[in-house]
């Protein structure tokens, strides 16, 4: 092979790798931690602050993109049989088991190191835990065993703003644990709306998803009545005295759009409903920290 065509392969193989890390979902998870380590610094942060919190960032992300490679790493004969995930190179076969293992290890090793060096150690142990809580707990013993699985594995998938908290703290506080029962009672409604108009990706594959196991009408229910204890549970910050009135306007209409949609679905159940809901739950999420985010600067100082 030619010096020329080496070099034009190179970037389709950083693309592929790339893909492994799951970047939408990462920057999700980057954003909310984020959201985590300013909410933890009383007003407007110093520029030591603001790196300290950039490269928490990057730690975080690093780890989170190992998880997700070691998910797809696991996954890819599950990936394969499934329409919404059969273009992963895993899946595909044009990445190999050793190089995707070889991918996560590296990432999980940076940021591990990026975190002790540059936060402190109780954040590199708490990401750490939730990279053994998403790719191994989740992944390997929950997924294929449990229709409750998205439930229990959730615990993971709120941790983000437990570590940016902690990244600029040093410890977990009541309010850090807040936002993690938020994300914790977001993830089944958000989950389960994409589950149903991917029901039979989902029993093609084989795995317990809510839906295969125990049929539509009674995961529209259960979409429902996360939404509403999820409504309450986005009353805390404004009721523990981390947000004013902005946040509370936000997160009631927001609240009350995310259980609207749940109703409707409940009633009359449509694929394209239920991909309406799937994308309001991810409006939701994000607006919902933006709220917290700027209410924090303008009332709180």
């Amino acid at each position: 092979m030619s010096k020329q065509a080496s070099l034009s392969v190179a970037p389709s193989r950083w693309t592929q790798f790339y893909a492994l890390t799951k970047p939408r979902v990462v920057q999700l998870i980057v954003f909310c931690a984020l959201i985590g380590m300013v909410l933890a610094v009383p007003g407007w942060p110093t520029a030591d602050q603001w790196l300290h919190m950039g490269l928490a960032c990057i730690g975080i992300w690093l780890v989170a993109g190992a998880a997700a490679a070691f998910n797809c790493l696991v996954e890819r004969h599950i990936d394969a049989r499934m329409k919404r995930t059969s273009w992963r190179p895993t899946a595909r076969g044009e990445l190999t088991s050793q190089q995707a293992l070889a991918f996560s290890a590296i990432l999980c090793t940076l940021g591990a190191l990026v975190l002790l060096l540059c936060t402190n150690p109780l954040t590199m142990w708490l990401t750490l835990a939730t990279f053994v809580g998403y790719a191994v707990i989740y992944t390997v013993v929950l997924k294929p065993a449990t229709p409750q699985n998205i439930v229990i594995g959730g615990a993971s998938g709120a941790m983000p703003p437990v570590l940016g908290w902690a990244a600029m703290t040093g410890q977990v506080g009541p309010e850090a644990l807040i936002l993690f029962l938020i994300i914790f009672l977001w993830t089944p409604p958000h989950f389960w709306a994409l589950a149903l108009y991917r029901v039979e990706d989902y029993r093609q594959s084989g795995l317990p998803m809510l839906p295969v196991t125990h049929g539509s009408e009674y995961t529209r229910l259960q979409i429902l009545l996360y939404t509403l204890i999820l409504f309450a549970a986005c009353m805390l910050p404004f009721m523990y005295g981390m947000s004013s009135w902005l946040y509370l306007v936000v997160a009631v209409v927001l609240s009350v759009g995310f259980c609207g949609y749940a109703f409707a679905l409940w009633r009359n159940y449509s694929d394209q409903l239920s991909r309406k809901t799937f994308r309001f739950s991810l409006i939701h999420l994000s607006l919902l920290f933006l709220a917290l985010l700027l209410d924090h600067y303008i009332w709180l100082g």
